[in-house]
């Protein structure tokens, strides 16, 4: 008689605590896209290592938040911290993890993250990052490496694998009961459930997200706009939900923010200035006047930039300067700086005064030559290619050296993926040659 095949064993969980979406890093003035991380590194990882991978964001539940997580970084086999742009949700949740477990914890972070004082005991594999993606050899490289190190720990005997500091420095501490926890702990979780029990109603946060970026692609803004504050309306709920004690000051995920400004004006729905209005009321709410994180300042920038050019008012034309302005000394990018000396430009073209046109078209030639040489380092990225020359096509132009300016236009448009990219280079070097034309340098007396 045919006996049943066993049942397949139930895989491992490797919980990952990081960030998610594009973060600022503070301390070098990049932004990093930690998804690439998740989905290019760490996800591929630890599937290859046969264990069965979770991110905060890829759980569906119902209520906070907060009770699978906790359950997450006591009870999972292992748990891979991404310090990356010294998060400090995930710095706090490594925390937890070490308090609670002795052992089966991994760290990484992207190599240029500066270790402080607390974390330089620790043990943190370092991988590459390309602030857009990560780059094929070094996929290749630390997918292996990090696969590598948790085989090893999943392997090693637990009393020698102890990598809490919590555990290492203090001896005789005896880790909670899983056991024990289990019986207290399902009470208040009862409104927090898996992905297998919660039904198709219910999205999770990743899914949604992943929708966005699908009707972002396809062009389809006012679907990403409603998806956006859908997945906000989520998250406002989840807090409203806390007790007092547990409120937070601002309970807005900036990613969140930022991403449905974007949609939000790009959208131009129900018109563009409405449009515009309702993004740059959402993105007062990260204070854009003393931030320093340089994507909201270049939404800021952008949205202002669309209002000067819709209503002419002033102000909307200042704040606008300002915010890539502070983007491009904080940051010190071409994209910020190639908007910040337009803008110039274009403000020189309607001053208040002679004196102040004279000084903003000077200092646009200053902030061009700057750009010039930030764009030159970038010349080898793949990835940036188009753009990178693109700039330093409208950087030439506006040094008033056409012969390479227009060199760099071709080799652009040359490597331009996509038609409007095109479009959109040709319009700004239109513009920027109509302001060039009108120089308030020209009304100076030449000198005897």
């Amino acid at each position: 008689m045919p006996t049943e095949p066993d049942p397949m064993p139930e895989k491992g969980t490797c919980f990952v605590v990081m960030g998610f979406g594009k973060k600022n890093d503070f301390e070098t003035g990049r932004v990093l896209d930690l998804d690439k991380s998740y989905y290019n590194l760490i996800k591929p990882s630890v599937e290859a290592a046969g264990l069965k991978c979770i991110r905060a964001d890829e759980i569906v539940h119902s209520g906070l938040i907060d009770v699978p997580m906790y359950e997450h970084l006591l009870k999972a086999d292992v748990v891979v911290a991404d310090l990356s742009t010294s998060n400090r949700n995930a710095i706090y949740e490594l925390g937890v993890r070490h308090a609670l477990r002795p052992y089966t914890t991994v760290i990484i972070a992207e190599e240029q993250m500066m270790k402080s004082a607390p974390l330089n005991h620790i043990v943190i594999r370092k991988y590459r990052h390309m602030e857009e993606d990560i780059g094929v050899s070094e996929a290749k490289r630390f997918t292996t490496e990090l696969t590598a190190a948790i085989q090893e720990i999943m392997a090693t005997e637990p009393t020698l694998r102890r990598d809490s500091p919590v555990y290492k420095f203090i001896e005789r501490l005896t880790p909670p009961s899983i056991a024990a926890e289990t019986g207290v702990a399902r009470a208040p979780a009862a409104a927090s459930v898996s992905t297998e029990m919660v039904g198709s109603g219910t999205p999770a946060h990743s899914e949604l997200m992943l929708r966005v970026d699908d009707a972002q692609k396809k062009g389809d803004w006012v679907r990403a706009r409603m998806l956006l504050e859908e997945i906000r309306e989520m998250r406002g709920a989840a807090a409203s939900e806390r007790s007092a004690d547990e409120q937070v000051e601002n309970a807005e995920d900036p990613y969140i923010l930022q991403r449905l400004a974007l949609a939000t004006y790009k959208s131009k729905y129900p018109t563009p200035e409405e449009a515009l209005k309702a993004a740059r009321d959402l993105l007062k709410l990260l204070e854009p006047q003393t931030t320093n994180d340089t994507e909201t300042l270049g939404l800021w920038g952008s949205v202002h930039k669309r209002l000067w050019e819709l209503t002419k008012e002033s102000s909307c034309l200042d704040q606008a300067v300002r915010a890539y302005e502070r983007g491009f000394y904080l940051r010190n990018d071409y994209y910020n700086g190639i908007n910040y000396a337009y803008l110039l430009n274009e403000r020189a073209a309607h001053p208040i005064g002679f004196a102040e046109a004279v000084a903003d078209f000077v200092q646009a030639r200053r902030v061009r030559k700057e750009v010039v040489s930030i764009c030159n380092r970038w010349l080898e990225s793949p990835e940036k290619r188009y753009w990178v020359l693109a700039t330093l096509a409208e950087a030439q132009i506006g040094l008033e050296d056409e012969a390479m300016g227009q060199q760099r236009l071709e080799e652009a448009f040359a490597a331009a993926p996509e038609g409007w990219m095109k479009q959109t280079t040709q319009e700004q070097v239109t513009k920027l040659k109509a302001l060039l034309a009108s120089s308030p340098l020209k009304q100076l007396s030449a000198p005897e």
